[in-house]
């Protein structure tokens, strides 16, 4: 990354509805639970993030022809982001039911709309220069429909020598899509960021405790990657041919984790923007991961 030039997100932009429950659900039955309507969008949330710590970013996605979608550039505009968002005439805004727990651990029952029909004519071939980093959502990678886009801008990326950056985004769909194919997408000289789950589908890499994180983290600077791993309250790692760098986490009061790894990138990429090496931006990652967790949704306050 370049300091002083635009991240561009390119991904996801979703209204969450947020159930925070007092306890487990009770099937065939009622629970009641707080509600709250959140912007949301792993991409859109890293933006924002970035834009609150006065980096000059861009968020590139598809919204719907309604008023989810018009609120949706409004809030990334209060948050000082340069909304470059295409409109589908026919296909909703992307929502997303989020269930919190009551430790804060969330599930997502995501619902992609609009953001399934991004296509490379909506993002454009001037949407990035040497000067610019682009932070890609792994979501708009693993759906089909928005994946053509995400691999042009991939390869956008690689053809005006812009860095490039990618989140793993989950678990579940790198296991439907597979392994090897999402990471033949990934050109090697990229930043991958992947929590624990993430890292054992991406390589398979799992022990007889749980993941061998190690053997997973070899794997992937294997193929020229570097590779940032988020372990939520045990820290993170970074993994390059080089070796390896560990930041402890910051303490948090868990509220809610949505968006705690698009806080994370942001704080990573806005520490990089600044001029500092990537294991010096961890500790700026942990610390702003660690403010997201406190807070019910996925973003700063605009």
């Amino acid at each position: 990354m370049r300091p002083g030039g635009r991240v561009v997100c390119v991904g996801d932009v979703m209204l969450d509805i947020s159930a925070a429950l007092p306890g487990p659900l009770a099937l065939g039955s009622d629970t009641p639970a707080t509600i709250s309507f959140c912007h949301g969008g792993s991409a859109a949330n890293t933006a924002a993030w970035l834009a609150s710590l006065a980096v000059p970013c861009v968020f590139a996605g598809r919204v719907g022809d309604d008023p989810f979608g018009r609120e949706a550039v409004t809030a990334l505009r209060a948050h000082g982001v340069i909304p470059r968002v295409s409109i589908d005439p026919a296909t909703a805004t992307g929502i997303c039911l989020v269930l919190v727990g009551p430790d804060g651990e969330r599930t997502m029952v995501p619902s992609a709309g609009a953001n399934a029909t991004l296509s490379p004519t909506d993002l454009g071939e001037d949407l990035l220069t040497a000067e610019d980093h682009l932070h890609l959502s792994g979501y708009a990678l693993l759906n089909p429909g928005s994946r053509p886009a995400a691999l042009f801008a991939l390869r956008l990326a690689d053809s005006v020598g812009a860095s490039v950056s990618v989140d793993a985004a989950s678990a579940g769909p790198i296991r439907s899509v597979g392994a090897q194919r999402f990471l033949d997408w990934i050109a090697p000289g990229a930043v991958l960021l992947a929590n624990a789950d993430e890292l054992a589908a991406l390589t398979g890499a799992d022990g007889a405790d749980g993941v061998d994180q190690d053997a997973g983290l070899a794997a992937l600077v294997a193929r020229h990657l570097t590779v940032v791993l988020k372990r939520g309250s045990a820290g993170s790692v970074l993994a390059t041919a080089a070796g390896r760098w560990r930041c402890a986490a910051e303490p948090a009061q868990v509220r809610d984790t949505t968006g705690a790894g698009d806080a994370f990138a942001a704080g990573l990429l806005a520490a990089r923007w600044a001029g500092a090496e990537l294991s010096e931006a961890l500790g700026q990652a942990n610390r702003l991961g660690a403010a997201a967790v406190a807070r019910i949704g996925g973003r700063p306050n605009p």
